[in-house]
């Protein structure tokens, strides 16, 4: 089984995914997002360095709950800023330390910050010990500091309890 069906877990997202994108259950959807969905991860399963292991799904679901939160939020607190004077935004590239190693938890976590509205990942260290974001206003180094912590604390610390 394994052999034919390599990630599972991956196959049945990209099946759903598939059916929403193209909004029809008609047979032929239903067949091709199948072909797909048993197809694209078996030929990319060569370029997997290792398994993917969730380790704590409650967690999965509060984090998914808070990351869109977090977005709905910072869609407003963006438009509230970019719809005012052009001199009150004052973007940054500010370093993340990061404590978490699981390679897919710091793609997730590149994913999360760049998704939230005001925040772009934009490069990972070659040792992963630090992330780069792009921040679209910090005022100062106490604004700064308050986006590195918040970001450990609220999308870091989940990530590590679900892939470590």
């Amino acid at each position: 089984m394994k052999r034919w069906l390599p990630s599972p877990f991956t196959s049945l997202l990209l099946f759903l995914a598939w059916l929403m994108l193209n909004g029809s259950l008609s047979a032929g959807h239903l067949l091709l997002g199948a072909a797909l969905a048993v197809t694209l991860p078996w030929w990319t399963q060569r370029f997997r360095q290792e398994e993917l292991q969730i380790r704590r799904w409650a967690s999965v679901l509060r984090l998914a709950g808070r990351v869109l939160g977090d977005i709905v939020v910072s869609n407003v607190e963006v438009a509230r800023r970019v719809l005012g004077p052009e001199a009150a935004l004052r973007s940054v590239f500010v370093w993340v330390p990061l404590s978490i190693r699981a390679p897919h938890g710091i793609v997730a976590l590149a994913g999360i910050i760049t998704l939230t509205p005001g925040t772009l990942s934009s490069e990972l260290t070659s040792d992963r010990r630090y992330l780069l974001v792009h921040a679209l206003h910090c005022p100062d180094a106490d604004a700064e500091a308050a986006l590195v912590a918040s970001i450990q604390a609220r999308y870091e610390a989940p990530l590590k309890e679900i892939f470590e």
